[in-house]
């Protein structure tokens, strides 16, 4: 048996390519939308990808299951689990086989035996895998998806919340509890393959290390230590992060099918400046993606600056408009690198990109806006009135913040610019100064002129 772990810390999103070596098959468990790497893992090991199992329609990224059926034919085999409502779409147009509980997947001598394990949303399934190669008559593992996490479990509020679909979150924390208590009976010794680590917006803890197993679970994972229903559907519902706006859009996309990679509109190299301004004229999107130092020291107005580094995709998600064209000002070697990332969420509308360099070097006007370090904010503070914005999460703000500030989380900031004053210096935090310089240039990108970041955020604040 060959198993191949892939994960993409930008999404905190693993996947698993899973072979049989006698027959020379494999299959991808959870499949990303940038599928290359599954081939040619699958090309140096000398096997074929014969199909895609999914665990659930996922709310944070684009699957590449219909990806890697329309590459090489491959059989799609996706959960018939759930209510009408979270039922696959468009599917005729590939091989596929809707999945049960208790049905089984056979490739050469392996088996994937299907565990309907609702709670995360209804249709979700879990694949319990037998390697029979190696004579065995039980699974080796569980392939998870976002049913149980190392150190926590799937939320069941993103319907609600994400997807607005109105009544889910305690009725999906009770079919948790319910498929907890079915995953308790399995054996210790059996590995756990989940879908995501650390950083997900899937659970509200989840560990950084990529695998564990049931019995360590069932003694440290907290969501595993409940015996009672209502005490468990309390904490379960209780401190969960903000999702992503783009949640909703992903379900939507993963429940009906993505464009096709190949499909998709090449980008416009740009070289002439004055386009980039012509477009942020007529109102365009344009994403600057260098380090917030650089950007904070000269920049285009009206561009938004997110950096590209791991929490990037994250907050494009939150920040970017799917539904209108977006233009990149970016390092040319890393282009390849952000439109992967950007379509990685279904943002498929990327029309151009120009090397940001040449951009700045081009541009008739340019801004910048002040980094400042807690004493100097403190300083400011005592002499004149400012207006006072803190963007963490809903939980980091609960743990403590600075008196006076307003709070604002990041991904909400451009929906609630009513509440931020543009009269007077606009000061500007967060955790550690990362996410706050986001907002700084998203702020200066709406008409707020005298924005000021505090380096170091909340920690330095405190220390």
């Amino acid at each position: 048996m060959l198993l191949q772990y892939f994960y993409d810390d930008k999404l905190a999103q693993a996947s698993y390519l899973v072979g049989c070596q006698a027959k020379g098959e494999a299959v991808v468990v959870d499949p990303a939308r940038n599928i290359e790497a599954y081939f040619s893992t699958a090309e140096k090991e000398g096997m074929k990808i014969v199909g895609a199992l999914e665990t659930h329609i996922h709310a944070d990224y684009v699957s590449g299951a219909r990806e890697i059926a329309d590459r090489v034919g491959a059989t799609l085999y996706v959960s018939d689990e759930g209510d009408a409502d979270w039922k696959y779409e468009n599917l005729d147009s590939f091989s596929y086989k809707l999945l049960k509980d208790g049905d089984t997947i056979t490739l050469g001598n392996l088996t994937f035996k299907v565990m309907h394990t609702p709670g995360h949303t209804p249709e979700s399934i879990s694949f319990l895998l037998t390697d029979g190669g190696a004579n065995a008559d039980e699974p080796i593992g569980i392939f998870t998806g976002d049913f149980v996490f190392v150190g926590d479990v799937g939320r069941p509020d993103l319907l609600e919340k994400a997807a607005g679909v109105q009544g889910t979150s305690e009725p999906g924390a009770r079919a948790m509890f319910h498929s907890l208590e079915r995953f308790k009976q399995l054996p210790d010794f059996l590995q756990v393959w989940p879908a995501h680590g650390a950083g997900s917006a899937c659970g509200k803890s989840l560990g950084a290390v990529p695998s564990s197993t049931v019995g360590y679970e069932k003694r440290f994972n907290w969501a595993l230590q409940h015996e009672n229903e209502t005490d468990f559907i309390k904490a379960l519902l209780e401190g969960q992060p903000e999702p992503p706006v783009y949640f909703a859009v992903m379900k939507h996309v993963n429940k009906v099918g993505p464009a096709i990679l190949r499909d998709l509109e090449k980008p416009e190299v740009i070289t002439d400046g004055n386009q980039i301004e012509t477009l942020l004229n007529d109102g365009a999107q344009v994403l600057d993606t260098r380090e917030a130092e650089a950007f904070s020291q000269q920049h285009i107005p009206g561009t938004i600056n997110i950096p590209f580094n791991p929490s990037f995709t994250n907050w494009a998600g939150w920040l970017i408009n799917y539904d209108e064209p977006l233009y990149l000002l970016c390092d040319p070697n890393q282009t390849y690198d952000i439109l992967t990332a950007l379509r990685s969420i279904g943002i498929d509308l990327v029309k151009g990109f120009m090397d940001a360099e040449q951009a700045i070097k081009q541009a008739k006007n340019l801004e910048s806006y002040a980094n400042i370090s807690p004493q100097e904010a403190k300083q400011l503070l005592k002499t004149e009135a400012v207006t006072f914005i803190d963007v963490r999460n809903q939980s980091e703000w609960d743990e403590g913040h600075i008196e006076g500030a307003n709070h604002i989380m990041l991904g909400t900031l451009k929906n609630r610019l009513d509440e931020v004053s543009n009269n007077g210096t606009i000061l500007i935090t967060c955790q550690s100064g990362g996410r706050s310089a986001i907002g700084a240039s998203l702020l200066q990108a709406k008409g707020y002129k005298h924005v000021q970041n505090i380096t170091g955020g909340y920690t330095a604040w405190t220390q």
